[in-house]
């Protein structure tokens, strides 16, 4: 297989070149929120640190971290490092959470750097001049869409910015065009797939190469559907908009973990309770520093996110620091009468078993002080239809699988196809009724 690399210098440095270059740029960037930061200098000097403490990598535990409270408590631009006449460009969070977006700001600096990072990307993930990409990620706020536009451009790709929605004219567009990368979330991926089948859509009648999905965690077992469903090599990719957006760790053609951009972040897990670093290769939650960010430079940002890391060679030639594909987010995480359960890893049961579809809704409610779960699953078209006791045995299958690997013990409703609702971007697999 050949790997094609966009910034050789970066992506097969070794970690003396890498750890020294880190070093550098963390000190410039502690000095900047430093100076330009009230709330950053506040924190500090509550902690009675100030930047002449950092002397080496392992000093960042010094810091004081960043959560998305203060990117609420300081919306719009106080978490601006410039002025705003130095600030091109806006993007951010939905702000579905707190009613408010983590707004990010860019420099032209910033989105030349951006671009750069998913030139590396899109590269990493077999997309090169030669190919037409079409982007059916939402644009707007979200950094998805106008993230890896950046990155395709740079790459001299032609780029199709159709954005989400109207599945049906996605598909034409792919025959007319000829499109060889599709760029979205892994869920509308799968949409796309399904609606492909209803209008008698072949892999073999479009032109697709290359998947670049994200946004949202998606196991493996999804992987596998859509590489066969769209005749593809789907690839993961890691970003949030508090410290750029899509660009952060990316996977290669081997799919053994996604490379970190390590000249542009410093990666740290940690275990989201004490706070304190995981050991190596543990599964911790992943907090972000920003190297090189101009506008909105962040410390120690907690994502939420739950990964390890990994430090053996890849075959691709890049070398560095890898991250697993997410596990999911710690707030995501369902505590179900003392059992700790990530919807992904519900999604990787269930897609082990056949019969089953990848469309699958969680439902929560209690009963007096007791929480209930039910897991309600779509089955193929052919079996709903077929003999109750097939779909008995079916139902009693996937209780005992969720049993048995995850000790989850839940009802478990088959449902016909189409029935779930389909989402156009990231998918709201739970339906919370417990406060209802």
């Amino acid at each position: 297989m050949i790997h094609r690399l966009w910034d050789p210098r970066w992506e097969t440095a070794d970690c003396t070149t890498i750890e020294s270059h880190q070093l550098e740029l963390l000190k410039e960037q502690v000095k900047r929120v430093f100076t330009k930061l009230p709330y950053y200098r506040k924190k500090m000097q509550e902690r009675n640190i100030s930047p002449e403490d950092i002397h080496s990598i392992e000093d960042l535990r010094l810091l004081p971290f960043t959560t998305k409270k203060e990117f609420t408590e300081n919306y719009p631009f106080g978490m601006f490092a410039v002025p705003l006449n130095e600030v091109v460009r806006v993007q951010g969070s939905s702000g579905t959470t707190t009613g408010k977006s983590s707004i990010a700001g860019y420099t032209r600096y910033d989105l030349e750097t951006w671009s750069n990072l998913c030139a590396r990307l899109v590269t990493a993930a077999g997309v090169c001049s030669h190919d037409i990409a079409q982007v059916s990620f939402g644009y707007g706020l979200f950094t998805g869409g106008f993230g890896l536009h950046g990155g395709l451009e740079r790459v001299g790709a032609l780029v199709i910015p159709l954005s989400s929605g109207n599945t049906s004219r996605q598909i034409k567009f792919m025959r007319d065009f000829g499109t060889t990368a599709l760029i979205s979330t892994p869920t509308y991926a799968l949409r796309i797939a399904e609606v492909m089948k209803e209008e008698k859509v072949g892999a073999d009648d479009l032109s697709l190469n290359w998947g670049l999905f994200g946004a949202e965690p998606w196991s493996e077992g999804i992987r596998k559907q859509l590489d066969n469903d769209l005749g593809i090599i789907a690839t993961d990719n890691y970003g949030m908009s508090e410290v750029m957006g899509p660009g952060v760790s990316y996977e290669c053609l081997e799919r053994k973990g996604m490379h970190i951009a390590e000249d542009h972040f410093i990666v740290e897990m940690i275990d989201p309770e004490t706070e304190e670093p995981v050991a190596p290769a543990e599964v911790g939650e992943i907090v972000l520093t920003t190297l090189t960010k101009q506008a909105v430079p962040v410390i120690r940002y907690r994502s939420r996110d739950l990964s390890r890391l990994f430090t053996d060679t890849c075959p691709c030639g890049r070398t560095g620091v890898r991250m697993e594909k997410v596990r999911g987010r710690t707030d995501d995480m369902l505590i179900i009468r003392g059992v700790n359960v990530f919807p992904s890893q519900i999604e990787g049961v269930l897609l082990g078993i056949e019969h089953t579809k990848p469309h699958y809704q969680i439902v929560l409610t209690r009963h007096g002080a007791l929480d209930e779960i039910e897991v309600q699953v779509e089955v193929t078209e052919g079996l709903f239809h077929d003999e109750m006791r097939k779909l008995k045995h079916l139902e009693e299958e996937i209780h005992y699988k969720l049993k048995n690997e995850l000790n989850l013990d839940c009802r478990v409703k088959l449902v016909e196809p189409k029935s779930l609702e389909r989402f156009e971007g990231k998918a709201k697999r739970v339906l919370d009724l417990r406060s209802k």
